[in-house]
């Protein structure tokens, strides 16, 4: 026979929720250093296609 599961406390919800803002946090911090170095060209982990008549590349846009 099922039974229910007992609930979880309040002090667990906001363990995993602060987890979880934590990941995100670290992962806008990330990607906010990964489009500076972009921008100011100083990237070593994108290599920065020419632009073709038949293909689209990426984009260097310099910010003055």
């Amino acid at each position: 026979m099922a039974v229910p599961k007992k609930r979880t406390s309040m002090s667990k919800k906001r363990i995993r929720r602060n987890i979880w803002r934590k990941k995100a946090y670290l992962t806008a911090v990330k990607t906010c250093s990964l489009v500076k170095s972009l921008f100011t060209g100083n990237s070593k982990s994108f290599i920065e296609k020419k632009p073709n008549k038949r293909t689209f590349g990426f984009y260097r846009i310099n910010i003055d």
